[in-house]
């Protein structure tokens, strides 16, 4: 990752040169980051829950569309809370104290995850932790992202995104080894090579509670690694928590005013970034549900996932700095909304491993290419806000994903109808983002 730091660019806000160790801190805070993206949310918590706890829930709603719900609730959380976090954060110079706040309360919700028993009077324990936890990961990510400028220069900033995605991936092809091998692998009544006890989905349980301390453990450097930004002259002035929102809708109208492609670039990428979101929330849950893949084998899956996915990233990144990100997203999502379709059309383990680790393939660079996207729109001085108006829209789609999900699987009575809504959601994204020039041709670049 060498090529991160050559040239002695000055670090944005840090006052010094950019250092192989502030990038590699920065990344670090991705791969912690896996222990919610790939343990909680995709392959292990999430499919505990839809397929242990909530197996015999009685009534005509399914466990898999009650946790599409409870995601899309999350969702709409976020649009209304991540304005004023970030913006808060950005005006008061805390972006640091802000993201190891956040990332400690993420911490808490998944240690209480411990407590949610294999009974479907749990499930909306779990349900709930899952959704507030979602909803604090999001928030964190806000300040996170706005450090890419920091740790960057013009010319490596799509290789140094896409090496904390890659850094997230990896890690959490680690952490999931750890989990199968140790707690989930094998049949009977106790699992792993520790031989936990299934009772009570006890080995789960604490598969949770070693995703929360891996978060917790690797999250740290990037706080004494990366410098604070310089606190603003006015600090401690700024609005107050409604006031927020009225600074926001004033900058929006202004942004409106300026630069209509940069909106047309935050809508577009609200919606393909919610559809990539959902393929990797729902992938274990279908792969289990629909295609019978075991729900412990569903681990060996996310390692591949994981490890396509990152390398993905890691080639998208140089791609992204020669031929810019609007060509790897477009690409991304042209192939992933092909491999989707196909995914409809079959039935089995073999061709969901086939299908999964394509749109896997490109998820990585569809996501690394839209953070440097927003990075190389964002005026420079201006990253902080952009990057909140970026966490705004995102989040105020949200919802539509999840619901999406759940409702195409309730109406067709089938989980295998909810890929349609990922599909949709893709799919709009896409043709919004067709008509957005690249950043070397807006008038902010």
């Amino acid at each position: 990752m060498s090529t991160a730091v050559d040239g002695g660019g000055a670090a944005r806000g840090g006052g010094g040169a950019i250092t192989r160790g502030q990038v590699f801190a920065w990344g670090l805070w991705d791969w912690s980051s896996a222990a919610f993206n790939a343990v909680i949310v995709t392959f292990v918590f999430s499919v505990y829950l839809t397929d242990a706890v909530g197996d015999d829930l009685p009534g005509s709603v399914s466990a898999s569309s009650w946790l599409g719900w409870s995601l899309g609730a999350a969702g709409l959380a976020i649009a209304l809370l991540a304005p004023v976090t970030g913006q808060r954060a950005d005006a008061a110079g805390h972006r640091k104290r802000s993201l190891a706040l956040l990332t400690t309360t993420v911490v808490g919700c998944m240690l209480a995850m411990y407590f949610v028993e294999d009974d479907h009077h749990y499930l909306w324990l779990g349900l709930v932790l899952l959704g507030v936890g979602s909803v604090l990961f999001e928030l964190a990510q806000v300040p996170y992202f706005a450090m890419l400028r920091q740790v960057s220069r013009p010319d490596n900033i799509g290789r140094v995104s896409g090496f904390g995605w890659a850094m997230g991936y990896f890690g959490g092809i680690v952490l999931l080894l750890v989990c199968y091998f140790g707690f989930i692998s094998g049949d009977g009544d106790t699992r792993g090579l520790l031989g936990v006890s299934t009772d009570g989905g006890m080995n789960i349980r604490i598969v949770v509670v070693l995703a929360a301390v891996w978060f917790a453990a690797f999250a740290i450097p990037v706080l004494f690694a990366v410098p604070e930004l310089p606190r603003p002259p006015r600090a401690g002035e700024g609005p107050g928590f409604l006031g927020s929102y009225r600074v926001l809708w004033n900058d929006m109208r202004a942004l409106w005013s300026t630069d209509r492609n940069t909106v047309g670039y935050l809508l577009a990428s609200a919606l393909f970034r919610d559809g990539l979101a959902g393929v990797f929330t729902f992938g274990a849950v279908l792969a289990v549900n629909v295609y019978g893949i075991a729900s412990g084998d569903v681990l060996l899956f996310g390692v591949a996932a994981n490890v396509v996915a990152a390398l993905g990233a890691l080639g998208a990144g140089r791609l992204d700095d020669r031929l810019g990100p609007k060509t790897v997203i477009v690409w991304s999502l042209g192939s992933m909304l092909a491999a989707g379709a196909l995914l409809l059309a079959v039935s089995g383990p073999v061709g969901f491993w086939i299908l999964g680790l394509v749109l896997c393939l490109f998820v990585g660079p569809a996501q690394s290419a839209a953070r440097t996207f927003m990075a190389r729109l964002s005026p420079h001085g201006q990253e902080g806000q952009m990057f909140g108006l970026y966490a705004t829209t995102g989040r105020a789609v949200s919802f539509l994903s999840p619901t999406l999900f759940g409702l195409f699987a309730w109406m067709f009575s089938n989980d295998r109808a909810g890929i349609l809504g990922l599909l949709v959601v893709l799919g709009a994204g896409l043709a919004a983002l067709l008509v957005v020039r690249p950043p070397s041709e807006s008038p902010t670049a």
